[in-house]
């Protein structure tokens, strides 16, 4: 019996639709992550991207446990001396929420080529409104 494995040209991708509100971070980030690798497929390899693509709605509705809505931190440097940059889950959540489920769910991909590719079938929107009606995404249960 051979090890079947999956090349590139023999993967279609599939558009799932998630909704976030009222899901916890973690857990919505590891169901999206294992979608964009292809886990969830027969045919998954690691080698080969063989996932899909996802769209993730009302981000700003999505929930952290505990206090970390106000103790958890995000740092950025720009390269800069004292350009380093903290802020929590709240202030992004209210400027730019969609990056809180997009560096949730790098953090869970593979950091080379693959995890790159693998993180642009991934798209986050604030609201309940996308502009990918003409895939038409299937509801992915998470």
């Amino acid at each position: 019996m051979k090890t079947y494995l999956a090349k590139k040209s023999e993967v279609e991708p599939k558009w799932y639709v998630v909704d976030a509100s009222g899901q916890v971070l973690g857990r919505l980030a590891v169901k999206i992550a294992n979608v964009l690798r292809g886990r969830h497929r027969p045919t998954y390899t690691p080698h080969c991207d063989t996932g899909d693509f996802v769209v993730v709605i009302n981000a700003d509705k999505v929930v952290v446990t505990g206090r970390k809505e106000t103790d958890k931190e995000y740092m950025s440097y720009s390269g800069f001396w004292g350009n380093e940059k903290r802020r929590s889950v709240a202030e992004y959540r209210a400027k730019r929420p969609e990056f809180i489920i997009t560096h949730a769910v790098k953090g869970m991909l593979p950091k080379n080529r693959l995890g790159s590719a693998q993180l642009k079938k991934l798209r986050v929107f604030k609201g309940a409104e996308h502009t990918h009606e003409a895939q038409q995404p299937e509801p992915l249960n998470v």
